[in-house]
C-alpha cells in the first residue's frame, strides 16, 4: 500500500486536489481555445475517457473571451493556461474558469500580480505554479553556472510562492516538470520538503506515444509510489485521449484508482496453441470505456493459466487449438478457438 504524503486540499469548482482526496487525473485540449465548438468536443471525449480536469490554451484575449461560453457546455473544471498577461488572467477569471495556471513572477509588477491574486480570492481559484525546466529566470540560471537543475527549479517554485504567500494567497498548487525523469524527480523530492501545498505530477515534452508512455510512467510512477503528488497529467504528442488512458494504467497499476476493467495477459511462449495475442487484443478493445471494476485474464496455456484464472473475475486459458473460460476459478466451459472470443464476450456481458 503506497502511504501518500500529507498535503494541503484545494478546491477547484467541484474537485479536490491534495489532502486526502483521490490522485486526479488532468489533461490538456489541443484544439484553438476560440473554437467553442471543437474544443468542448474534444473536452466531453476526455471526460468519457476518464479526464477529471481540463485545461485549455490562453494565448490571446479571443481565446479568453471564450472561456466562460466553453464552461456552460461541460462539467468539469476548467483551467486557463496563462503566460506573461496579468490582462488575459483577470479576462479568464471574469469568465469564471475553476483555476488559473500562471507564474505570477512572470506577468509584471507587484500591482498586476495583486489584481490577479484579488480577483482570485473573491471568487475562490486556486493557481498552479508551472515551473518548467525551459523556461527559468536568467539570474537562477546564472547561479547554477548555466545549467538547469533541480534545486534550481525548486528556487523559482519558491520564488513564485512566496510571491503569493505575501498577499495571502495559500489556494496553490505547483508542478516542476523537465523532460527527463531524473531531475523531475528530483525536484519534486526536494520541494516535497519545503511546501505542504498540493502536487501537480507531470514529464514535459515527453515524446510521442510510445516513448511518451514509457518516461510518464517511469517518472510519474515513481513519485506516486514514493507518496508524492496530487494529481497527474501524461503529457504525449498524441491525441489527448491517450494521455488520460495512460494516466489511469499508472494509477491502476499502483493500487491508487480503480477505474474500468483490468486486462492481465501473458506474454505468449513456444507452449502457445491459440492466437493469444489477437484474442488480447480484441479483449482489449472489447472493454475499452467500460466503467466496471471487474478483473479479466488473457493466458496462453496451463503454466500461468489457472494461477491466474483464481485471481480474475473471468479467464480464458489456451489450449491446443481451444481454450477454457473460468468465472472467478472455476471453469465454466471449454471452447474451440474459432468460437472463444464469442462466447468470452457472451460471458463478459453477464457482469
Amino acid at each position: 500500500m503506497v502511504k501518500r504524503r500529507k498535503t494541503r486540499k484545494v478546491k477547484i469548482r467541484n474537485v479536490f486536489i491534495g489532502g486526502n482526496a483521490s490522485i486526479i487525473v488532468q489533461s490538456m485540449a489541443n484544439t484553438k481555445t476560440s473554437d467553442v465548438a471543437g474544443t468542448v468536443k474534444q473536452i466531453k471525449e476526455l471526460q468519457k475517457a476518464g479526464c477529471e480536469i481540463i485545461r485549455v490554451a490562453v494565448p490571446d484575449m479571443e481565446a479568453a473571451k471564450a472561456l466562460g461560453k466553453i464552461k456552460k457546455k461541460i462539467n468539469i473544471p476548467l483551467v486557463a493556461d496563462i503566460h506573461f498577461s496579468h490582462e488575459l488572467a483577470l479576462e479568464a477569471v471574469r469568465q469564471g474558469v475553476d483555476k488559473l495556471r500562471i507564474n505570477p513572477g512572470n506577468i509584471g509588477s507587484v500591482e498586476k500580480v495583486k489584481q490577479v491574486v484579488e480577483a482570485c480570492q473573491k471568487k475562490k481559484i486556486p493557481i498552479r505554479i508551472g515551473v518548467n525546466a525551459g523556461s527559468l529566470e536568467k539570474d537562477i540560471l546564472v547561479k547554477y553556472k548555466n545549467k538547469v537543475t533541480a534545486a534550481g527549479m525548486v528556487e523559482s517554485a519558491m520564488r513564485h510562492i512566496q510571491i503569493l504567500e505575501k498577499l495571502n494567497f495559500r489556494d496553490i498548487v505547483i508542478s516542476l516538470k523537465a523532460s527527463d525523469i531524473e531531475r523531475t524527480v528530483e525536484s519534486y523530492k526536494l520541494l516535497s520538503k519545503k511546501v505542504d501545498y498540493p502536487l501537480h505530477l507531470g514529464i514535459t515534452e515527453a515524446g510521442t506515444s510510445f516513448r511518451g508512455t514509457i518516461m510518464s510512467s517511469i517518472g510519474i510512477g515513481h513519485l506516486l509510489y514514493e507518496g508524492i503528488g496530487d494529481t497527474i497529467r501524461v503529457s504525449l504528442t498524441a491525441d489527448p485521449v491517450e494521455e488520460v488512458k495512460v494516466a489511469w494504467e499508472i494509477l491502476r497499476s499502483l493500487g491508487l484508482r480503480k477505474r474500468g476493467v483490468t486486462v492481465t495477459s501473458c506474454p505468449t511462449c513456444g507452449r502457445t496453441k491459440i492466437d493469444l495475442i489477437g484474442l488480447a487484443k480484441k479483449v482489449e478493445k472489447l472493454v475499452e470505456g467500460v466503467d466496471k471494476n471487474i478483473h479479466v485474464a488473457v493466458m496462453g496455456c496451463v503454466v500461468n493459466g489457472p494461477g491466474e484464472a483464481r485471481e480474475a473475475d473471468l479467464a480464458v486459458i489456451g489450449g491446443e487449438g481451444v481454450g477454457l473460460i473460468c468465472k472467478k476459478g472455476k471453469i465454466l466451459k471449454k471452447v474451440e478457438e474459432k468460437n472463444l472470443f464469442k462466447e468470452f464476450m457472451r460471458e463478459l456481458k453477464k457482469f
